[in-house]
């Protein structure tokens, strides 16, 4: 609260001052613009472009299996061994209607092609119907 100053009266003033809060929020909304286009949800693993991808919405119950070039397995998010990778996506895909058991492959754009088969047969041996290849869109120039 403020005094009026030159006033008959000179008592307190009941306006609000936003300028200071509006001052705050467009600097908060400017540091969101930026910093939103660099996140990156899940583990961090330089995909591969492809010029033909398909947008696809995230879903709360998608398998996602990600490979890093270091030939670490993660399992939504969460490391796993590759020997112990089908009994957990077996647990996943229990909870999964039938028709809608697909895996979400996450690869490093440099890893082997081998690790990659790798996977995708530990996959397609955990029951999985469809096994989609996550890759970035080839930004035409």
């Amino acid at each position: 609260m403020s005094m009026a100053v030159g006033d008959k009266k000179g008592g307190a003033i009941a306006d609000i001052n936003v300028t200071p809060m509006a001052d705050i929020m467009i600097v908060l909304l400017i540091i969101f613009m930026v910093i939103t286009p660099m996140l990156q949800k899940g583990v961090d693993v330089k995909l591969p472009t492809a010029s033909y991808t398909k947008e696809r919405k995230d879903e709360p119950k998608t398998v996602t299996v990600a490979l890093k070039k270091d030939t670490k397995t993660f399992l939504n998010g969460i490391a796993v061994e590759q020997s112990d990778l089908i009994a957990q996506l077996k647990e996943r895909l229990e909870e999964m209607p039938d028709g809608g058991k697909v895996v979400y492959l996450k690869a490093d754009e440099g890893l082997n092609y081998g690790e990659v088969m790798k996977v995708m047969d530990l996959c397609r041996e955990a029951g999985t119907e469809e096994v989609a290849l996550i890759a970035e869109k080839k930004v035409q120039s």
